[in-house]
């Protein structure tokens, strides 16, 4: 998928994939696939879900708010990606979210330091304002 952002060997990142995305997700041995949209946000797959599962991939959706936090919802996904074959492909509307909670999740997992996540921010072009991934980082202080 030429838009995936490559987080680790096990996350990578996109925007709302399209039909012929997931396909080629499933040709590049994706096994997982983590929606963080809500069903009502514009430009959806109204039937991923199907199209995931009908291509042999895992499937997991969590809506996150993009412009609110959620501790609870942060950490069933967190929950969930632990839970997952890999490679997982995590997404939402343009990537704010995805890029957040692949980063949270890489931390949690290695025990990085908050300057080891800003810097991995740093190279991977992550938004480090995202409401996510600000708040986990006010508990990293």
């Amino acid at each position: 998928m030429e838009n995936a952002k490559k987080v680790s060997d096990e996350l990578y990142t996109a925007g709302q994939p399209t039909s012929g995305d997931l396909q080629q997700a499933v040709q590049e041995g994706f096994k997982s696939v983590v929606n963080l949209r809500s069903p009502d946000e514009a430009d959806s797959l109204s039937d991923e879900q199907q199209q995931v599962e009908a291509a042999g991939l895992n499937y997991v959706n969590v809506p996150l708010n993009p412009k609110k936090a959620d501790d609870e919802l942060t950490a069933k996904v967190l929950k969930e990606i632990s839970g997952l074959p890999t490679p997982i492909l995590l997404h939402c509307g343009a990537g704010a979210r995805a890029d957040a909670l692949a980063l949270i999740a890489l931390a949690t997992k290695e025990g990085l330091s908050r300057e080891q996540i800003l810097k991995k921010a740093e190279e991977l072009g992550i938004n480090i304002n995202q409401p996510h991934l600000k708040q986990f980082l006010e508990t990293q202080e």
